[in-house]
């Protein structure tokens, strides 16, 4: 049973829960944060770290079962769990339930605040549909940006029950950061995705135009997060972040041409999750100082 749990855990890539995890809590940080003091049961707390690894699972295990032919054909993928049969269809379809079932029932953590169980439904259509989204639209890495971009936003309507530009500026930066980095990912198969009848912006504009549109998304990053300094407001020990982030990404793209895409798992994976943790360590150093 260890062994079967492991291997979903890394059919799903379980530790890139690291992506979007530092984006809803530092969401959740900037709600708690207010002119009385710090809010926020412990309950609340828990409820936003179940809701976001089981989302993410669900999500994502999904993604496998409905990616699992394409998968096959592609050498990149043909060794994922369930191409290669180390998991059969019918323990990730019960996986997937487990944690949407999860999920809904964690919201509940949430109440007296119902916003939490009223949106859960919409997000998971949201997070599933993305599966599909490749099939027929090249903005399929947008879709995944929006997905990741309900973290930090959920997180805030989770403890305040309400909306505000700061949730909506750091979803944003989630947004432009995700598509950019997804464009980036998505080179690698630019020539299979055009074989296979797939959608996205490698595929449809080559890797040279795919890399300059993921830079522009990068830059539209930055704006946000500046423009999250100055509503909520931050000081400077966040904007010293925000360098730090603006640094990352000029090395990530320094790690990429359209001749060499040899180091795009080490742009997308290890400089990715420095860029979600650092901002959070800033983040919430700046506002405890």
């Amino acid at each position: 049973m260890l062994g079967r749990l492991n291997d979903l855990l890394g059919m799903i890539k379980f530790s890139h829960t690291l992506f979007a995890l530092p984006f809803a809590l530092l969401g959740a940080v900037l709600a708690a944060h207010t002119p009385e003091g710090w809010q926020g049961r412990p309950r609340d707390w828990i409820g936003i770290l179940l809701c976001m690894a089981t989302a993410r699972s669900a999500a994502m295990a999904f993604n496998r079962l409905t990616d699992r032919r394409i998968d096959a054909l592609n050498p990149r993928t043909a060794m994922r769990h369930l191409p290669s049969g180390q998991l059969s269809v019918a323990s990730v379809v019960l996986f997937t339930l487990i944690c949407i079932v999860v999920f809904v029932a964690s919201t509940l953590l949430f109440l007296p605040n119902p916003w939490p169980l009223r949106l859960s439904v919409p997000v998971l259509l949201w997070l599933l549909g993305y599966s599909y989204a490749k099939r027929f639209t090249s903005l399929a890495h947008v879709w995944l940006g929006v997905a990741l971009m309900l973290a930090p936003v959920a997180a805030w309507i989770a403890l305040r029950g309400d909306l505000a530009w700061p949730p909506v500026l750091l979803g944003l930066a989630v947004l432009f950061w995700v598509s950019g980095f997804d464009m980036i990912y998505a080179c690698q198969d630019a020539d299979f995705d055009r074989e296979a009848g797939l959608h996205s912006i490698p595929a449809r504009f080559g890797v040279r135009r795919a890399l300059r549109l993921a830079a522009l998304c990068h830059a539209v990053m930055i704006v946000a997060l500046i423009a999250l300094g100055w509503s909520y407001p931050l000081g400077r020990v966040y904007f010293v972040g925000i360098g730090a982030v603006a640094l990352l990404l000029a090395y990530e793209h320094a790690l990429v041409r359209p001749d060499d895409l040899t180091r795009v798992n080490i742009a997308f994976f290890q400089v990715n999750i420095a860029i979600s943790m650092g901002l959070l360590a800033f983040g919430v150093l700046d506002l405890l100082t």
